[in-house]
């Protein structure tokens, strides 16, 4: 039965739906619900029939699918009665983009023909998909910017795109080492360009480009992975080099071209130039060396003191017991072998011991603290690691890999975790079963073979193993 819109839904059935919002954080773990239900907010509720608004085609049409039946039965239990769930798409027509959730699946879904998209989906200044969206960082500004010789020329031409928008360079590719500040520089980007000219900005890492495109892929819904990555005013991506893959390596050169025609915006970061980049085909390297190119080098002394200056300012203000002379200070940015992150890290090490104990920190003190840093550096790939980026990636719980869950969202990433435990560390087969809840080897070996199949038969999952060796620090075999 349908619903008006217009009724707002009453305390009852807002009560219920933040009820049923924890049912189901618990059901299908932290990741999975940030993923597809956190999106979701409830609009209208009457008769037995609940509408829930969605920000994309995409969010929509796949939570319908893989959760609607979940959601309706979640709903059925808090309120002790059947209850039909409906999923529109937010600010469009409900006549024609209604999706009876149980119903729906990812074939059957309605995709607008390319004729029927009239443009951006949200109203400027908003972010336009959660899922996709990168939350970018109050404090990384460009006011926060410790600006010097090395990182100058990439500062300049980053305000230039985020004061109007209207720069003479449509693709800007900076790149540079660890640490450098070429998130920052992009975090400054998209805070500018939202709050003080409310345009659209997408902001999203290379692995999140990837993950969304192989799931679109897979899920036959190419067209609405489109329209929600066009629907951006400018477009920021971080990380590049952690991307891989022939299809989605074009898919992105696409994106790029879309853009540029659209005399929209392109600003991507990684850690090299286009050219010393793996993985790319020719096409979209030379479309890359195309773009404005300006590395960041790595910064000098004084830009080293003014980025720690700029960082021990804003933790004393926070931490008021946490003062670092100035000394101490000078001593960290004469580390000319540590990157600008990892000073950071040292300094606020050295800001919570001050804290914590109320001791002065000394320049003998900031040594230890170096030397520590530098003995963590030099540590090999951990079963423990790769656990933990496996369950990052497919947004499980890290304790979900050790259970005995054998549901198919578990154990395949599972099996994908053991398989790279045998190839990227020393350790024997029973060694691996053991982290992993207790298994015996011959449940490594089995989980290791089955990966090797599925890469030897599957390209989209063979993609997925790759980014994840190469996020571990590890080439990809040929």
């Amino acid at each position: 039965m349908g619903i008006s819109v217009q009724h707002a839904p009453g305390p009852s059935w807002a009560d219920a739906w933040i009820t049923v919002r924890d049912r189901l954080r618990l059901e299908l773990g932290q990741g999975v619900f940030d993923t597809w239900i956190a999106p979701l907010s409830m609009i209208a509720a009457a008769d037995g029939t609940v509408r829930l608004s969605s920000p994309s085609r995409l969010v929509r049409d796949y939570t319908a699918s893989h959760h609607g039946e979940r959601i309706e039965k979640a709903f059925a239990a808090v309120l002790a009665a059947p209850c039909a769930v409906e999923i529109v798409i937010a600010a469009s027509d409900s006549r024609s983009l209604t999706t009876r959730a149980p119903a729906v699946s990812m074939a059957s879904a309605h995709i607008a023909p390319r004729g029927e998209f009239s443009g951006p989906v949200k109203p400027p200044g908003a972010s336009l998909q959660g899922i996709w969206d990168r939350i970018p960082d109050a404090t990384q500004s460009f006011a926060s910017f410790a600006v010097g010789p090395c990182n100058e020329f990439a500062c300049k031409a980053a305000q230039r795109i985020a004061e109007n928008g209207d720069s003479n360079f449509g693709l800007l590719f900076v790149h540079g080492g660890f640490g450098y500040g070429k998130t920052h520089l992009l975090n400054a980007i998209a805070l500018e360009v939202r709050e003080q000219h409310r345009a659209r900005v997408l902001f999203l890492r290379a692995e999140d480009f990837m993950r969304r495109f192989l799931a679109a892929l897979r899920n036959q819904e190419t067209l609405a992975f489109k329209e929600e990555l066009r629907a951006a005013d400018i477009l920021l991506i971080d990380d590049l080099q952690h991307i891989c893959g022939r299809t989605t390596v074009s898919e992105l050169l696409h994106t790029v071209n879309a853009f540029t025609e659209l005399k929209r915006k392109v600003v991507i970061a990684a850690d090299r130039p286009p050219a010393s980049l793996d993985g790319l085909t020719e096409d979209v390297r030379s479309r890359l060396k195309g773009a404005v190119v300006i590395a960041i080098e790595k910064p000098d002394a004084p830009t080293r003191l003014a980025i720690l200056r700029g960082k021990s300012a804003e933790i004393e203000r926070k931490l008021p017991r946490a003062r670092l002379p100035e000394g101490v200070l000078q001593h960290l940015a004469s580390e000319v072998n540590a990157a600008p992150r990892e000073l950071l890290g040292v300094l606020l090490k050295l800001a919570t011991y001050a804290d914590l104990t109320g001791k002065a920190v000394t320049p003998e003190i900031a040594e230890e603290a170096i030397g520590c840093r530098s003995a963590a550096a030099d540590r090999r790939t951990t079963i423990e690691e790769i656990q933990r980026k496996t369950a990052e990636y497919y947004k499980l719980e890290l304790r979900e890999l050790h259970s005995s869950r054998r549901a198919r969202r578990v154990a395949r990433p599972r099996q994908v975790a053991m398989f790279l435990a045998r190839e990227l560390t020393s350790r024997s087969l029973p060694d691996i079963g053991r982290r992993f809840g207790g298994r015996d080897h011959t449940t490594v070996l089995h989980a290791c073979r089955r990966i090797e199949e599925l890469c030897r038969s599957d390209p989209v999952f063979q993609q997925e193993v790759e980014f994840l060796r190469k996020v571990l620090g590890h080439q990809a075999h040929a």
